[in-house]
């Protein structure tokens, strides 16, 4: 049976953590390790390879750790999911906090793989290419995902700190492919904005400005649509904040007062 929680810290357990993706589980352990000094902290594992499924799985796993309402934080991937679940389980829900959200509508996105691609050198620019025609056929090996994954996170990133490791992070390609094709189509149909008018939560966003997936394409949608939702931007930061060098600790700084106030 596939693990699906982490706890950190002690009861009561307030925050729970969504990997990106989809498929990167573990991903978010250093953020729970680091929440857990204040909060009680759940890491949520999706092992599902559908977006339904996901939000039951997530529902499942919420009702069986708290009884509260739960402050949601989702990375990447995990902002939408986030945003999907509470649309359909507010009760469930006290906050949500979106860390490095995808833009939800697609009109803010044409030119993010090619904002990527600029960041790399020539050789890494041509295997990431190499790679991404082996995704979109549907055939690749894990170790070519696990490296486009490495060239990416280094497009994606102003300066990484060195002690960062992503040894814990289990890749599932299926869960990728499937769980993704089905996320762009939400977002094409202008079903994900439609998600959003659903939710009564405070909202907060958080997004690096050097982080080639468009802050606009967040604020400008949740800005129009919620009632209660502010956005922090992180300077000399990119797509994964706890890992940025520059920007680490004032994001934790102020992810903490979020989750207290």
């Amino acid at each position: 049976m596939k693990e699906s929680i982490r706890k950190y810290g002690k009861p009561p357990f307030q925050v729970g953590l969504l990997h990106g993706g989809p498929g990167a589980s573990g991903e978010m352990k250093p953020v729970g390790e680091e929440l857990s000094r204040y909060f009680g902290v759940l890491e949520f594992l999706q092992t599902k390879d559908s977006i339904d499924k996901q939000i039951q799985e997530l529902f499942d796993q919420i009702t069986t750790s708290t009884r509260e309402p739960i402050t949601l934080v989702g990375y990447s991937w995990g902002a939408w999911l986030s945003v999907l679940f509470s649309s359909r389980f507010p009760d469930r829900v006290h906050k949500l906090i979106l860390i490095s959200s995808g833009a939800f509508d697609d009109k803010y996105n044409p030119d993010l793989m090619k904002i990527r691609l600029s960041r790399l050198n020539p050789d890494e620019r041509k295997e990431a290419k190499e790679i991404l025609v082996l995704i979109n056929s549907g055939e690749i090996a894990s170790q070519y995902f696990q490296r486009f994954g490495q060239l990416m996170e280094k497009a994606d990133s102003y300066k990484l700190n060195p002690k960062n490791s992503d040894d814990e992070i289990k890749l599932d390609i299926n869960i990728y492919q499937k769980v993704w094709n089905e996320a762009e189509g939400l977002r094409k149909s202008k079903k994900l904005l439609q998600a959003i008018e659903k939710i009564h939560c405070p909202v907060v966003g958080f997004h690096g400005e050097y982080d080639p997936h468009p802050a606009e394409g967040v604020e400008k949608p949740l800005s129009e649509r919620l009632v209660n939702f502010r956005m922090v931007k992180l300077s000399k930061c990119g797509h994964t904040p706890w890992k940025e060098e520059y920007a680490r600790d004032l994001f934790y700084k102020e992810l903490e007062r979020e989750i207290i106030i």
